[in-house]
């Protein structure tokens, strides 16, 4: 298993985040400390997870050995990341570092914070999130979930959401090709009357991944 942290500076660039509303789900977030980060600042912040099942000291474990993993997975393919953005691969390290202490952290201050669920059913209420945040899952995944799924999952984090879903990135994993049921995906929400941007987001690390998808509730 792998637990990515991704940190708080990362996800504002991500999801082109100017200032946040009341409250945000980060679904699937792993280790990411965006979550601890948005709650210091006064939001009414949730992760979910699938890990979260995890026992304390095992989830704990899996973090640590995830960021040197994740390092090593970029170095087998340089030639599908830029580095533009973070300017060097030391920087990256330092921020997942950073990123996977400050989730460590609250987690263990505000286990309350961390919930864990899997698309595509979230244990929430309807319209209970006024920002719902999923990165490096849909879509980065679509050679292993399904445009089925992908559907139910969209449907999902809309439900959850009181105003707006965002989405990033839009490509596969490995070479960032695009997923080829997007249109149709886009097409079905918006017969359920959900409208859709797809924006150019401040960041690229996988190659020619630099837009996000946001859903209008």
């Amino acid at each position: 298993m792998l637990v990515t942290s991704r940190s708080y500076v990362e996800y504002k660039a991500m999801f082109d985040l100017s200032e946040l509303p009341a409250s945000v789900l980060d679904c699937s977030a792993g280790g990411s400390g965006f979550a601890a980060e948005a709650a210091a600042r006064g939001v009414d912040a949730v992760a979910v997870d699938p890990a979260y099942e995890l026992p304390a000291a095992e989830l704990t474990d899996v973090v640590r050995r995830s960021v040197p993993a994740a390092a090593g997975i970029v170095d087998e393919h340089a030639d599908q990341f830029v580095w533009h953005w973070y300017g060097s691969p030391e920087r990256k390290h330092e921020l997942r570092v950073e990123a996977a202490d400050r989730f460590l952290t609250d987690l263990a201050e505000s286990p309350e914070r961390y919930v864990a669920a899997s698309l595509p059913e979230l244990p929430f209420e309807d319209g209970r999130f006024d920002l719902v945040l999923c990165s490096h899952l849909l879509f980065t995944w679509a050679d292993h979930f399904g445009r089925d799924w992908h559907l139910n999952a969209l449907r999902e984090l809309i439900r959850v959401s009181r105003a707006e879903v965002r989405v990033f990135p839009l490509v596969l994993q490995g070479a960032g090709q695009p997923v080829p049921f997007l249109p149709e995906l886009l097409e079905r929400m918006a017969e359920n009357g959900v409208r859709h941007e797809i924006r150019k987001v401040p960041y690229e690390f996988q190659r020619g991944a630099d837009e996000m998808l946001v859903l209008y509730r």
